[in-house]
């Protein structure tokens, strides 16, 4: 679970689709919808680059 005390050095590497604010901050930074966000993540796994990659295909 993320320390939501500590706003430096957070992991960006992986995407927690359980927590709203992770979502809002991945949809937003991908320009996509919070539902695609989620499903994209049931598809590839929590890896931001591998998401990455994935949408831009």
């Amino acid at each position: 679970m993320d320390d939501k005390t500590k706003k430096a050095g957070a992991d960006r590497t992986r995407i927690n689709i359980n927590e709203s604010y992770e979502v809002d901050y991945w949809a937003t930074k991908f320009g996509i919808s919070k539902d695609k966000l989620k499903a994209t993540v049931q598809i590839i796994g929590s890896n931001a680059d591998e998401v990455e990659q994935y949408l831009k295909k």
